[in-house]
């Protein structure tokens, strides 16, 4: 039998047999000994905490320059803005806050704006988390304490008190919690197939409201937002960005944020030469499909552009590749992706994964209760001769995310417990569900701490916004025009 360990303070690792619940739930009991549970609470800066503006300047160096200044404008637009876009400064504050050593595969980056629905291989559309850029096995605390802390920095944003802010920090963390809990108890096939599609996430609204907690006007939102995610797909997108130059397909350009490859081809180099590379790259993406015959042999390489994406993103090589099927109306568009080492690399051990994009892979294909067909991974020498790794997926499969600035405060308090049980389940697949839900225990002490830390991590998240603001205005830094 497997064996599972929970690393001490001390470093040495205490061992249980997976199938041994009881001692599981020990491990966990003798983790909260060591690290209480409102430990979070007493969170500060480190003195000789990294300054943020310089953390920035170290991920703009291996980011296409003439993007960087467009990533800098997104995150100057609001404090929320520049919280999605400082997983790195998060992930360097984090790594001083003690911890149970209880791991699981973490999402890096699980802020309220980096959940969503999605639909699956069978055609269900269910919500789950949605962005796995910084992947990597960690601390179960650190996505709660980022994901607690975007409610905080989300609620100031929008101009919510401090009670309401509070209110929806401790209920992701009880959302959390439950549901750890839920899984704990649960027969161990029914804790790894849990998942929320669509029709229960409506259920979850439409019971708040019959409490009268949310107005109507957001369960007729909910409903509107799930029915739209659903025409939210390639072909819509390709209606959207794809057109007819000369009788062929292609991608249209919106410069700077879209731009077609061969507006970027150096010179010397043919169409010809850069279609023969991405017909062999696109077969040698196919082997790391999870499906040894898989639809995408039947289309064909048509068009490819460079498009900006998000806002931490934004300068990371990311490109748009259309493809064809039987006709001109059967198109495809993938999204590839670069993937670089995880921010939180820095902070816990390396990925076992060498290849950055199949490390993004194998770390949603963990945590999501079901990923998207054409998710793989692979490896480009690009134009400038630098080899990078790459994710590849569908650009949409009915994709759908939740307009924070136009819900009230109960509906947001609503939508951060639905997140906070999401990330739930997706830890409870990759970690040791029944030691985490006995280290937290039935008592809200641990969302109280986490709810504090959130608190304490807003005025902090601030005072690096107000840096940022400063280095632009100084000329350190340069920010584009908002696009």
């Amino acid at each position: 039998m497997e064996e599972w360990s929970v690393a001490s303070p001390e470093g040495d690792d205490a061992k249980v047999d997976a199938s041994d619940f009881a001692a599981r739930a020990e491990l966990g009991r003798a983790a909260r000994r060591r690290v209480p549970r409102d430990s979070p609470a007493h969170w500060s800066p480190a003195p000789d905490r990294p300054d943020p503006v310089g953390l920035l300047e170290e991920q703009a160096a291996t980011r296409v320059p003439e993007l960087v200044p467009i990533r800098h404008a997104r995150m100057l637009t609001s404090a929320f803005a520049f919280f999605r876009g400082a997983a790195l400064i998060m992930a360097a504050d984090l790594a001083s806050m003690p911890v149970s050593g209880l791991i699981v595969q973490l999402c890096g980056d699980a802020h309220l704006s980096n959940f969503g629905v999605f639909g699956t291989p069978e055609r269900r559309l269910v919500f789950d988390i949605n962005d796995f850029d910084e992947t990597l096995p960690g601390p179960w605390e650190w996505d709660v304490a980022r994901l607690a802390a975007s409610c905080e920095v989300a609620g100031r944003h929008r101009g919510f008190g401090a009670k309401e802010r509070r209110s929806i920090a401790l209920a992701a963390a009880r959302g959390y919690r439950e549901q750890m809990t839920h899984a704990a108890e649960s027969r161990v096939l029914d804790a790894w197939y849990d998942r929320l599609d669509a029709e229960q996430f409506l259920a979850l609204v439409q019971a708040e409201h019959r409490a009268d907690h949310v107005d109507s006007k957001q369960v007729k939102r909910a409903e509107a937002g799930l029915a739209k995610a659903r025409t939210r797909d390639s072909i819509r997108a390709a209606s959207k960005l794809v057109g007819v130059v000369d009788g062929e397909l292609r991608i249209m350009a919106d410069p700077p944020l879209i731009v077609p490859l061969e507006d970027l081809r150096p010179e010397g180099r043919s169409a010809e030469d850069d279609e023969r590379e991405l017909r062999r790259l696109l077969r040698d993406y196919q082997a790391t499909l999870p499906l040894a015959r898989h639809p995408l042999a039947e289309y064909r390489y048509a068009h490819m552009a460079r498009k900006v994406v998000g806002v931490g993103s934004v300068g990371m090589r990311a490109w748009i590749l259309l493809l064809r099927g039987r006709d001109d109306d059967d198109r495809l568009l993938l999204q590839a992706k670069q993937a670089e080492a995880s921010v939180l690399e820095r902070f816990l051990p390396q990925s076992e994964f060498a290849h950055h994009g199949e490390r993004v892979v194998r770390g949603q294909r963990l945590m999501q209760a079901a990923s998207d067909l054409c998710l793989g991974w692979q490896r480009v020498t690009g134009h400038d001769g630098v080899e990078r790794d790459y994710t590849v997926r569908q650009l949409h499969d009915w994709k759908g995310s939740t307009d924070l600035e136009a819900m009230p405060p109960d509906a947001v308090r609503l939508y951060a417990r639905i997140c906070g049980a999401t990330l739930a389940r997706a830890h409870a697949r990759s970690g040791d569900r029944v030691a985490i839900a006995a280290y937290l225990g039935s008592s809200d002490r641990f969302d109280r701490a986490i709810a504090e830390f959130a608190a304490v991590y807003a005025e902090q998240n601030e005072r690096d916004h107000r840096a940022l603001l400063d280095a632009v205005a100084s000329g350190r830094l340069e920010a584009a025009p908002t696009v």
